[in-house]
């Protein structure tokens, strides 16, 4: 690999901005491709694919073999709220390989106890997501019940632009959430964005489950295609 490659690779990664490294595996030929640039690439369809996959590949185009080398960022799960679904879905993100972080200003339930070995922020939303560095490779949950909690969590989602936003509640509640949202200057784009209510619809009553269906909708919207993912919705 070149050097002046290398660097700029480094530098995407730093950023946790995604990246394919692209060897043309005959003649050893390199470019680094960002995702910023992949929907004009003439391989934007196997990077496309090989990116919402997090793999690296052979492929093969117009007669030249080709080795897709993805670097994308670990991917983000914050939880707002420490509640009975949280105890569940945050080590169930975690075995998938989620950096997780749970928030809340309630003490009696951000407790290690509670999430032993999970990074717990005993903070209000305010103060403690802008340091997490939430970004587009964040999946962000909002799971308290409690507008004074939820709500700024979510403004601040939108702001950093997380590839999934999800929202406990049921569609009246989310209604009532939706009109708040607006008062507080959220576009109607930003509240569709949310999932809500959470999770894909399988049936979850208990918080396990609750969180199996979380995780199996984050996931959803994380790998799968556009129309694939509406299919799932």
């Amino acid at each position: 690999m070149k050097l002046a490659i290398l660097h700029e690779l480094n530098a995407e990664r730093a950023a946790r901005r995604p990246v394919i490294l692209v060897t043309d595996t005959e003649s050893g030929e390199q470019r680094l491709v960002k995702a910023a640039d992949f929907a004009k690439d003439p391989l934007r369809a196997e990077l496309d694919k090989q990116l919402r996959m997090g793999k690296s590949a052979n492929v093969e185009v117009g007669g030249k073999k080709l080795f897709l080398n993805v670097y994308a960022p670990t991917a983000k799960l914050v939880i707002v709220g420490a509640v009975h679904i949280s105890q569940a879905l945050a080590p169930l993100a975690r075995s998938l390989g989620y950096d997780v972080t749970v928030v809340d200003p309630r003490t009696a339930f951000a407790s290690p106890e509670r999430f032993p070995d999970i990074p717990l922020v005993a903070e209000w939303p305010d103060t403690a997501l802008p340091p997490l560095n939430v970004d587009a490779y964040t999946a962000f949950v909002a799971v308290t019940h409690d507008p004074k909690i939820d709500d700024p969590a979510l403004l601040h989602a939108f702001e950093r632009n997380c590839f999934y936003i999800g929202a406990l509640g049921s569609r009246k509640t989310h209604a009532k959430r939706g009109d708040r949202l607006r008062a507080q200057g959220a576009k109607e784009s930003d509240i569709a964005r949310i999932h809500a209510p959470i999770g894909l619809a399988i049936g979850a009553v208990s918080p396990a489950e609750i969180a199996v269906a979380i995780m199996a909708e984050i996931t959803a919207v994380l790998r799968l295609p556009p129309k694939e993912k509406e299919e799932a919705a």
